[in-house]
């Protein structure tokens, strides 16, 4: 008689042997897959800029005097040479006349001396004398010219003026300003980057920047100096590029991000669908003979949806890109395409 734990046995190893014709083949995994191909990359470095004008100047009052004509408009182009505003000159106009005067009369006297001179009549000393006087009195003219010069405003290139504080008839001091002339048709953009990037840029580097005030437009430029010292306290570097601004839609003060394109160059490349990570390694599978082979590569930067592949991988190669979650290394695989049909059918140009 058979115990039950001999029973027990039995039973077991006929489960066993019946579990073993029961189990099947693991279905190969629907992956998509591409060649592996070369793009371009960019190296670039993303900085916060502050936009300033190509020239700008505060034109002030040089001496305390009213003020008796204005003579541009709130936020109006002024060229090279205008006259911007006028103090009163009413006393520097009546110097300038006594000293012209003064001049004339000096010069009148200088000329008969010399006559009396070559006569005999005058002494060298007279002369000397007059001459000194006539020399004073010119002198005391082109002061009188310069004071009224200093009274007339000018504006010491073209561009766009300020909005106006002062108005004619206002008493102004020496220093006031009256008005603040920009010129914005192309606009100076300072940032700084790391020491540890210098050797990224150079100068006529292009660069993108983009202002919150025009978020879907890129204004681009190129750089036109870099600082030759470096900040001791920020370990940072001033660099300057110049942009274009021909509609004046840059204003100064504006603050932009910046992306210089420091380095281009052509590698390999992935989606980054395809990359796998384990750890501090990164993987992909590589499609042979119907199954999925993963390989350890090295990475680059991302950019645009693909990762840049440094090694680890040849030019041509499959490589999956969508369905990797589902693959194990010597997993098999199946593109869209390969079914029964489309296989007999490759069975059968291979045959043929």
């Amino acid at each position: 008689m058979r115990t039950p734990l001999t029973i027990f046995v039995i039973a077991l190893s006929l489960s066993a042997c019946g579990g073993g014709k029961d189990k099947k083949a693991r279905p190969a995994a629907l992956v998509t897959a591409a060649p592996i191909a070369a793009e371009n990359f960019t190296d670039n470095l993303d900085a916060v800029g502050t936009a300033f004008a190509n020239e700008q100047v505060v034109l002030s009052a040089p001496v305390t005097d009213r003020i008796t004509s204005i003579n541009f408009s709130d936020g109006g182009f002024v060229s090279r040479g205008q006259v911007i505003a006028t103090l009163a000159v009413g006393q520097e106009q009546a110097e300038l006349a006594a000293a012209q005067a003064q001049a004339l009369a000096a010069q009148q006297q200088l000329e008969r001396i010399q006559a009396l001179k070559q006569r005999g009549f005058a002494t060298a000393a007279s002369l000397e004398s007059q001459v000194a006087l006539a020399n004073s009195a010119r002198a005391s003219a082109q002061q009188a010219r310069a004071s009224i010069g200093d009274r007339v405003i000018r504006a010491p290139f073209g561009g766009r003026v300020s909005l106006r504080t002062v108005s004619p008839g206002a008493i102004v001091t020496a220093g006031t300003p009256i008005a603040t002339i920009s010129d914005i048709s192309r606009i100076k953009l300072d940032f700084t980057i790391p020491e540890t990037r210098l050797s990224l840029i150079r100068e006529g580097r292009p660069i993108k920047a983009v202002s919150g005030a025009w978020p879907d437009r890129p204004f681009t430029g190129t750089i036109a100096t870099i600082d030759p010292v470096i900040d001791p306290a920020t370990r940072a570097v001033k660099v300057r590029a110049i942009l274009p601004n021909p509609d004046r839609a840059l204003k100064p003060g504006m603050l932009l991000t910046v992306k210089v394109i420091a380095r281009q160059r052509q590698s390999l490349a992935v989606p980054e669908l395809a990359v796998v990570g384990d750890g501090e390694e990164r993987f992909v599978f590589l499609v042979e003979d119907g199954k999925a082979k993963r390989v350890k590569v090295e990475t680059g930067i991302r950019q645009n949806g693909r990762v840049e592949i440094l090694g680890g991988v040849k030019a041509g190669q499959t490589v999956v890109t969508e369905g990797v979650v589902k693959l194990t290394d010597g997993a098999p695989v199946r593109l869209p395409g390969d079914g029964p049909e489309a296989r007999s059918a490759k069975a059968a140009q291979a045959a043929g």
